[in-house]
């Protein structure tokens, strides 16, 4: 016998009932016993791009590329030290050049000392502030070098800003006393030229640094006029081998500053930092880099002419080599650092290549 069938009434009430039922259980599923439901997790929001985040202010040291980094190492990593013997390249060319003609006496000595420790608290001077106006103007938030005190958060914008004017006040002093032991009483305009150079360099509205003019400015103060200064300090006249070595000297600076740029050239693009090597391109960058770098040993074989043992800053091109083929196939930034240095490095042993037979006229 077959079942007896539904009402067709009390069949669509059913189907009503299970349709309600079904619903219920989606808003709201049932687990199995014993299973408690779990809460929902909190939406992890995507980390920003270094660019969005906001700066910190980090104390008693910090981490920097997954290492710490004390305050000590901060500021004397933000003072770029592998940029210092550019300071000390003029000044050695200068006073190997003053001493060539006449035995140096103890005055003199103490002289060509000031004059180092002006282009060494300036050099530091400017790396502080550039480190300050490229922090708050944003710029080293699209850095891949080395990390910026300002930019990174490793220090307050108003303690570099404090450290580059200090250095900038013990250049000055030291400059003032060189200028009234000597009277030479127009040196002060150089010594304030220098100074605001420095600062104006990506400091204020219109840095020139950003406007393609960052080697002329170099090529003038930490090569010419250091280097003729520093002469003239000592001896009262700039002689023409102390302007061909400070042509030299001037070239390095620019070629540390060149790759130093093409390093950050799509960083600087992207900050609307206008530097020469984003004005003229890559390509062309690398090859001036290159001209910049073997450039001053066309002074130094002038030198060998009448100077053969100056044929030891030749020995410099060990490094400058290197840092020219490096330059212009690397594809890697951090292989573009090590230029620098090498290049910064170079410019020293040339210098004392130069300067140490000029000092020692027994040598030839």
């Amino acid at each position: 016998m077959s079942p007896k069938k539904k009402p067709a009434q009390v069949k669509r009430a059913e189907q009503t009932r299970r349709r309600e039922a079904n619903a219920k259980k989606a808003q709201s599923p049932a687990l199995p016993k014993g299973i408690r439901k779990r809460p929902h997790a909190a939406v992890t929001p995507k980390k920003a791009h270094p660019s969005q985040q906001p700066r910190k202010q980090l104390t008693g040291g910090a981490r920097s590329g997954g290492r710490r980094v004390s305050t000590f190492g901060a500021w004397l990593e933000g003072a770029r030290l592998r940029t210092l013997p550019l300071a000390i390249v003029p000044v050695l060319l200068g006073t190997g050049e003053a001493h060539a003609s006449a035995r140096p006496t103890e005055w003199q000595w103490l002289l060509a000392l000031g004059c180092l420790a002006v282009a060494l608290f300036l050099q530091i001077g400017v790396n502080y502030a550039n480190d300050y106006s490229d922090g708050i103007r944003g710029t080293d938030d699209f850095r891949v070098g080395p990390p910026r005190l300002t930019g990174s958060g490793l220090a307050k914008p108003e303690h570099v800003k404090r450290a580059a004017f200090i250095c900038f006040g013990i250049a000055a002093v030291v400059g003032l006393a060189l200028v009234i032991a000597t009277a030479h009483w127009w040196l002060l305009a150089v010594g304030a030229a220098a100074i605001a150079a420095a600062w104006f360099y990506t400091g204020g509205k219109h840095p020139y640094g950003y406007y393609g003019l960052g080697e002329v400015f170099v090529f003038i103060f930490f090569g010419l006029v250091a280097t003729a200064g520093t002469l003239f300090i000592q001896r009262g006249v700039v002689t023409t081998n102390g302007w061909l070595v400070a042509v030299a000297a001037g070239l390095f600076s620019c070629a540390v500053l060149m790759v130093n740029n093409i390093r950050d050239i799509e960083q600087d693009r992207l900050a609307r930092k206008r530097t020469l090597a984003v004005l003229i391109g890559d390509r062309a960058a690398r090859i001036s880099f290159a001209v910049m770098a073997l450039a001053p040993f066309v002074v130094a074989a002038m030198f060998y002419i009448t100077i053969p043992a100056t044929v030891f800053s030749f020995g410099a091109l060990l490094l400058i080599a290197p840092a020219v083929i490096i330059t212009l196939m690397a594809d890697e930034p951090k292989d573009l650092v090590l230029a620098l240095k090498l290049t910064s490095f170079g410019a020293l042993v040339y210098a004392l290549g130069i300067a140490i037979p000029l000092m020692l006229p027994t040598v030839y």
